[in-house]
This record gives C-alpha cells, structure tokens and sequence, in this order.
C-alpha cells in the first residue's frame, strides 16, 4: 500500500517506523539480527517473537521549561552542490552538481522569474507519466541518464537517484541541521554518540561519522539501508563507526530503552502517516508525543540535542515547539523552532520545506 508524507515532501511515502522511502510499493519490513553493536554492516532485527508493545503512557513532566528562541528559519543558500535555481507555478528547478531537475513543489504558488528556455534547458524532470520512457516517472531531454549519478555535500561525495517517487536521494534543506550536528559533536571533545531514526540515505550519518561520532542508522527500508551503506563507500567513510539498521525506529528506539543504551544526539523525521510491514498504522499527531518522550528517555546524563524534523501541513512549528518545551521540562538548555528553507537563486524567494524543533542542553 503506498502511503504519502505530504506534498511539503513532494509526496515522500512513509511507513510506520521509516521515513518509508518505498521504490515503489517495498514494505519496510523487520527481520532477523545479523550483526553485534558496533559491527559496521546491517543489521535487521525479528519481531516475530516479541510482545506487542503496550501504548506509553505519559505525564506532564515537573521542572521548568527549557528557554525558547523562535521563530527560527534555517536556510540553505545556492552553493556549488546544490541550488534552487527558480520555482513556481506548482514546481522547481533545481541544480544537483551539473544536472539541472524539474519537479513538482506544492509551495510554489508564484509565478517562475526565470524564462521558459531556463525550464527547457535541463537534464531531467519528474512527469508522474509511468508511460514514459526512462527509470521510473522520469523524462530525460538530453540524453538518458542511469539511475544513479555522482554527487557532493560539502566534500562527502554521495550517490543521487532518480526515483519512481519524484526523489532524488537527498533532502537539501537539512543541510542546516547536518552542519549544525557537526559543531556539536567536534566542540564536545568527547566520544559522541548519535542516534538517526527514520535515516533514509545517510548522508546526516555520514556527516555525523566524519565529525567524530559513533553512529546507530534506523530505517525500515532495507532499500534505503542498501543506499546509504553505498553513500559511505561513496564518501570513502567505510572504516567509521556506523551501524545500520533494519528496523521500525519506533520500535528499536524502545528497545535500546529497555536495553539501557543511550544517546547524545537523536535525529529524528517521522512521516506524517504511513503503514509498516504487519499492518501497523503512523499517525504524525497522535503518535509523536510519545516518540519524543522515548527520545528523551534514551538520551545520555550530558545530552547534546534532540533535532525533530515534521513534513507536515497540519500544523504551525508552535505545535511541536511546545510538545518539545514540555517533554524537555526539567532539562535546562533551550528549544529552538521553526522553518527550514531553501532560498531561491532567480528571484531571492524562501522555499519553505518543513518544520522543526530541536532541544539544545
């Protein structure tokens, strides 16, 4: 069954437990634990045998609220990797590296500045016609392209993909989060520990590993595991600490609670609803509170951060914003929260992509 995150994420399909990334139609299903901790290869866990979780049951923490800043728009401006080089009218254009990529953005809603010839001139556009010839929804004018194509992120070289579901293996907006997690870990001074739920293809793993720290990688994707573990012999980051993950994130997150194993810095983007491989059903609204409870029970006595990312049109950032401040009650440090954004190179508009919250100790 497909299911969509929202057209904030260009129709991004989810599933219980992953940001399910499902090429096209794969269930994001759990198996059986193949690799120890620590051991840098994927690991897919059973569930067949495990008790079925009982709903967590929360409380209104005691202690003040952490301090607040907001609103908060982190944006990523034109570099040499990536550009948003115009939108509108329902769509964007966009250069990855050397290949410039129409697709659909429900954001759009102005009128493009750049001419049609601009819009013309590219390598690449997403039709949704399945009858087109080409991988997937893809219409290449110049010249047919493979799936896969070279790519960089501030010096991590990194497969892109054209993909059925409009996708092209990264999300550029949350290079603001990338960059900010790497300040994080290299001003620690210490072994860091970063936890990814819902990791998709990798790259804030492979940020997050080349900064220093030992890296846990969950998606229920066996697809997008296989992905990501491509990026990092991409990225020549083969011999850092990152275990991958097979799994529902939900799901491993109460494990390692139960297990005592605990976190500096927790990453996570759930969808906004999705279904995992044995029916079970992802509400973003009525499912989260409990998720970011979980996240704050895993994390280590000297935390570092908590970032929340929601691909959602529901809500205003307020929303998660005070479910943060009131999960993080008693832990000091501040709430940060707002948009991310990517700024236009044409006419200088903001692309707004998403929300987010992130918890600073």
């Amino acid at each position: 069954m497909k299911s969509f995150r929202d057209k904030r994420r260009d129709n991004r399909p989810p599933a219980k437990g992953g940001t399910a990334e499902l090429r096209p139609n794969e269930p994001r299903g759990a198996a059986r634990p193949d690799a120890r901790p620590r051991e840098r290869h994927e690991t897919r866990t059973d569930d067949r045998a495990e008790p079925k979780s009982a709903p967590r049951i929360l409380a209104r923490r005691e202690g003040s609220l952490p301090a607040e800043q907001l609103p908060v728009i982190l944006e990523v401006a034109p570099n040499a990797d990536y550009a948003l080089l115009d939108s509108g009218t329902g769509q964007k254009l966009e250069r990855y590296g050397p290949y410039r990529i129409v697709r659909p953005e429900g954001q759009a809603i102005w009128q493009k500045a750049l001419p049609a010839r601009d819009w013309e001139r590219v390598d690449a556009i997403f039709t949704g016609d399945t009858d087109e010839e080409g991988i997937g929804r893809w219409r290449f004018p110049k010249a047919p392209l493979g799936e896969t194509w070279p790519m960089k992120h501030d010096g991590i070289d990194y497969l892109g993909r054209f993909t059925s579901f409009r996708h092209v293996g990264v999300f550029p907006e949350q290079a603001s989060h990338w960059g900010h997690m790497a300040g994080l870990i290299a001003a620690a001074r210490r072994p860091v520990k970063v936890l990814n739920l819902f990791g998709y293809t990798g790259l804030a793993s492979l940020v997050a590993a080349r900064a220093g720290a030992e890296v846990t990688h969950v998606d229920a994707s066996k697809k997008a595991i296989g992905w990501a573990r491509e990026n990092q012999q991409m990225a020549g980051l083969g011999g850092k600490p990152i275990r991958w993950i097979v799994d529902d994130a939900v799901k491993f997150a109460e494990r390692e609670e139960r297990r005592g194993s605990r976190y500096d810095i927790v990453l996570f983007d759930p969808p906004a609803y999705g279904r995992g491989p044995k029916g079970e059903v992802w509400q973003l609204f009525e499912d989260l509170p409990a998720l970011t409870d979980l996240c704050r029970a895993i994390l280590t006595p000297k935390p570092l951060a908590v970032v929340l990312t929601a691909y959602s049109i529901r809500a205003s950032f307020f929303a998660i914003h005070a479910l943060m401040r009131d999960t993080f009650a008693g832990m000091g440090g501040r709430v940060e929260s707002g948009e991310l954004i990517i700024r236009e190179k044409s006419a200088g508009r903001a692309l707004s992509t998403s929300l987010f919250s992130r918890w600073l100790a």
